[in-house]
């Protein structure tokens, strides 16, 4: 079966700073694009495709929103992740719980520097 998700992208209204939040948090490092209405910033590969980017554009109304769809990310460690996250003007809304289910990991719940309600996921 294909992953369901086949591209995310993440809506920003200040761009500079979003790609500076995403990067420290997962420390990594994303690939920016900037045409002439709008910006994106790709997260590194995984299995040869790019899963997602942060987004700006003055084109169509893509504002951050607290309301929308949940995205999850993948991190090694939900509190020092959480760390990150507060410290370059994030805030942890559901901190570290583990899942009921067994085996199956932990996840929490963050509002990123845009305003964007995100999911982390971790397995231990």
């Amino acid at each position: 079966m294909k992953s369901l998700i086949a591209f995310f992208e993440i809506p920003a209204t200040q761009f500079d700073r979003a790609v500076t939040f995403y990067e420290k948090t997962f420390q990594v490092e994303l690939s920016v694009m900037n045409c002439e209405n709008e910006k994106m910033a790709f997260f590194p590969e995984e299995a040869g495709k790019c899963p997602g980017a942060i987004s700006w554009t003055s084109e169509i109304e893509f504002s951050p929103s607290e309301q929308g769809v949940l995205l999850s990310l993948n991190c090694g460690n939900i509190d020092e992740t959480f760390r990150i996250i507060e410290e370059n003007g994030g805030k942890v809304l559901v901190p570290k719980t583990k899942i009921e289910a067994e085996g199956m990991g932990y996840f929490g719940i963050f509002i990123d520097c845009e305003g964007n309600r995100i999911g982390l996921y971790s397995e231990s």
